[in-house]
């Protein structure tokens, strides 16, 4: 039975051609939301836009404080808004629900309170209430925030996303009233390099870093292209060719969010980690912190327990290739960089 839903459909993700390293960002990040998000830079029409909205559909349930405007966890005071703690203080009992994980998309134009929320400064004077209007990180919490173009934005909104990304937290003060809540979310960018680059500071916020390019070979264009016809002729029945795909992905990623915990990885192998990194004189511990997440969130998408060496070369060069400092005289490609210090440190070369 073909799906029927008033919803704009999205294009299956498991029925896009190529892209792998994009795909696999995205697909660890949502196991571990901890790595950091993704940055996907690449030429123009390459799916970047499409792949990233299409991980709303393999998105897992997650339960909320029912009508909470923050996502609020009914569980973890951590990721509780003021209201739901407070009945957790009184003893309440919090009516709980299931609703996917939330993506929210931050368009270009977006002001600063858009983004982080405004303050009734004449509701608070006159009635003495903190009146808040929830912005675009509220309704982020818990879920992924997806800003396409990312490198247009202006920096201080940058700014903004990338710390209550990394601290988890949106604080917003107007006139001596300050109000904070959780923000914790994934920030997925993707952005064109010919219309400018990130600073390099904002840049190793980002836990990992994906460049794709166009693909080149004749039949695998002609069969995106008709992928996109046919989806463009009929969505609800093009997705539903791939129900089943779709369901075993999501399956997967459920499992793996489970497993992550119970997944080692070596003393040995942290110690390689740290060494590729401070060879390829990567600043701060961001690149060993977010090597380490990103390989046993992969372990962990694949069923198993053990960090090898393999799932380190996976994907040490999408956490590592955008920390590297940039060298004009440098004819060597980043990503090549750091698998070349990969192999040397290992000792063995790619198969």
């Amino acid at each position: 039975m073909v799906e029927q839903t008033n919803e704009r459909p999205v294009f299956p993700f498991t029925s896009i051609v190529g892209q792998e390293e994009m795909k696999l960002a995205l697909i660890l990040n949502v196991i571990d939301p901890k790595i950091g998000g993704v940055m996907i830079m690449g030429d123009r029409g390459t799916g970047k836009s499409t792949t990233v909205r299409a991980l709303v559909d393999l998105l897992p349930q997650i339960e909320v404080a029912t009508n909470d405007q923050f996502n609020s966890d009914p569980y973890d005071t951590e990721l509780m808004s003021d209201a739901i703690r407070n009945m957790v203080r009184e003893n309440k009992e919090i009516p709980v629900s299931k609703i996917k994980i939330p993506m929210v998309d931050l368009p270009l134009g977006a002001t600063e309170d858009r983004v982080c929320g405004t303050i009734d400064i004449e509701k608070a004077l006159t009635e003495g209430v903190k009146a808040f209007e929830p912005g675009l990180l509220a309704k982020a919490n818990r879920g992924i925030l997806y800003v396409d173009e990312v490198n247009l934005l202006d920096d201080h909104l940058v700014d903004v996303l990338l710390d209550s990304a990394a601290s988890g937290w949106n604080t917003v003060e107007r006139e001596g009233i300050s109000i904070c809540h959780p923000a914790r979310f994934i920030l997925v960018g993707s952005g064109n390099p010919e219309e400018g680059e990130l600073r390099p500071q904002l840049l190793d916020r980002f836990g990992m870093h994906a460049q794709i390019g166009t693909v080149k070979e004749p039949d695998l264009r002609v069969k995106i292209v008709e992928q996109r016809a046919l989806f463009d002729q009929n969505p609800h029945e093009f997705r539903a060719e791939y129900k089943n795909e779709q369901e075993a992905l999501m399956s997967q990623i459920v499992e793996a969010r489970e497993r992550l915990i119970r997944v080692k990885i070596d003393y040995d192998l942290r110690l390689k980690i740290s060494e590729i990194c401070s060879e390829l004189n990567v600043d701060g511990l961001r690149g060993d912190m977010v090597t380490n997440r990103a390989a046993k969130a992969l372990v962990a998408f694949e069923g198993r327990d053990e960090v090898t060496p393999r799932d380190i070369y996976t994907i040490i060069t999408l956490c590592l290739r955008h920390r590297l400092r940039k060298d004009p005289l440098e004819s060597i490609d980043s990503g090549s960089k750091v698998q070349d210090v990969f192999n040397k440190a290992f000792g063995f070369d790619e198969e």
